[in-house]
Parts: C-alpha cells; structure tokens; sequence
C-alpha cells in the first residue's frame, strides 16, 4: 500500500497575510491587556489635561479651546506609543526569546513577508485605537470637523514611519535594556517636545528644530489641521513625503536587520 501524504496547507496569494492571521490569532486572547494603555489612558489624558489643566487656560491656544488643540496631538502620540510599544518587546522577544521569526523563516515565507505581516498587525493594532480614541473625544465635542476622520490614515502613516525603523531597532540590539533606553531617551522627549501638549513656537530655537525633526511633529501639526478645519503649519504634502521618507528607511534597515538574523 503507497503512503498517503497529507497536502500542506496552501499559503494565502500574499504570504504576509499569514504572518498577519498569525499575530490576528494571538491577539484574540490578549487584546484584554492592552485596553488601558492604548485607550483608557489616553482618554483620561483628555479628562485630565483637556478638561482639567484646559478649564485654567481661559483664551485656549491661538483662540482654540484647550481640549480641542490637546486632542489631535493625543492622537498622533497616541499612534506613536501604541506602535512604538509593539515593535520593541515584541519584536525583540521574537529573535531572542520565543524565536518566532525562525519558526517562520522555516515555512515557505521570505524575510520581507514576515517583516510585513508584523508591520501590517502593528499598523492595525494603531487603527483599532485611533478609532476608539476619535469616537470618545468625538462625544467630548473636541472634534470640529469632518476632516477628524482624515486622521486615522495620518496616524498610520505616522505607525510605519515610528514602527519601521523601530523594527530594525529592535533586531539589532543584544539587550533588552536598549529597548528602555529608546524610551526614556526618544520616545519620551519626543512626546514632550513636539508639540503635544503646547506649541512648539514657544520652545528655544534649538529644540525647535529638533521637534521638526521628529515625525511626531509632523503627524500633530496635520492631526491638529484635520480635527480643527485649519491649514496646518507646514505643507501637508511635505508633511506626507517626509513621514512616508520616514517608513522607506525604515523598511530598508528593518529588511536588512531582519535578513542578517534569519538568512544563514
């Protein structure tokens, strides 16, 4: 009698989809843990600061009610923790510690289908709590215009442009102690300084330029455009070019960091 093989499981026509079901499975069952730090936080951010420090601030900010300009600088920082946090640990933990990565390298999948099925599930990962964050603040009425809605793809683009190069961070390093060192030395001052929770214009000029730098700036000041009606500081195509230069390099270190650890 011939031995009857069992066929493989065909991957999807676009193998990183796999990756991405992968990822989908997991976090049907942990989705629970991250509710307050990617939603509930930011909203009580928004009853804090918007209601609470904003009620101390009589004229706003250029004649904007406070919790209206807070709100979609909480957005783009909001979309900065949540892909930030999920391309460091995780990505980490699946070189050194779970070695997922491998596991995957070995099925019929290339370096860049697994690099982009985990990128797709951090960008809707962003999604799914941007989305919450403008139903919320919407209720608030700190949303006043229609444009509000633009801001989810903004905050995407701004997901790539941090995850990415993020990623490839996260493959090179030996120690997970590089991993809060990026956070107490980037992350953070990032938020702080670009234009989050006060105009940017009021900074020295050197940190200025620093905070144009950042792609977080660049994410606020179209948010910030959006949710308001206004024309936004700088271009709004620039800001797009310089958010989706951002997510190339990233991609092209990312791939390079992923393939120096997965090809032998």
């Amino acid at each position: 009698m011939g031995v009857v093989q069992r066929a493989r499981p065909a991957l999807p026509r676009v193998p990183a989809l796999a990756v991405l079901g992968y990822f989908l499975v997991g976090y049907r069952r942990t989705w629970r843990a991250g509710v307050f730090s990617s939603f509930l936080l930011p909203v009580l951010t928004v009853l804090g600061f918007g209601l609470g420090v904003g009620a101390y601030i009589d004229q706003g900010v250029g004649g904007v009610r406070y919790l209206d300009w807070l709100v979609p600088g909480l957005i783009a920082s909001t979309a900065l923790q949540v892909a930030v946090g999920d391309s460091t640990w995780p990505v980490f933990s699946n070189f050194q510690w779970i070695k997922t990565y491998f596991a995957q390298s070995a099925a019929p999948l290339r370096v860049a289908d697994i690099l982009g099925g985990h990128l797709a599930f951090v960008v809707f990962r962003v999604c799914t709590t941007i989305v919450a964050f403008l139903l919320v603040t919407g209720l608030f009425g700190a949303l006043r215009s229609p444009w509000a809605v633009a801001t989810l793809p903004v905050a995407m683009l701004l997901t790539l442009a941090v995850a990415a190069p993020t990623f490839a961070y996260a493959a090179s390093v030996s120690s997970d102690s590089w991993l809060a060192m990026l956070f107490r030395f980037a992350i953070v001052p990032m938020t702080l300084f670009a234009g989050v929770f006060f105009p940017v214009e009021s900074l020295p000029e050197v940190l200025r330029w620093l905070a144009y730098v950042t792609p977080l700036w660049h994410a606020v000041d179209l948010c910030r455009a959006l949710t308001l009606g206004v024309a936004p500081q700088w271009s709004a195509i620039g800001h797009l070019l310089y958010l989706a230069a951002w997510s190339l390099a990233g991609w092209l270190l990312a791939l390079r960091a992923f393939r120096r650890k997965l090809v032998v």
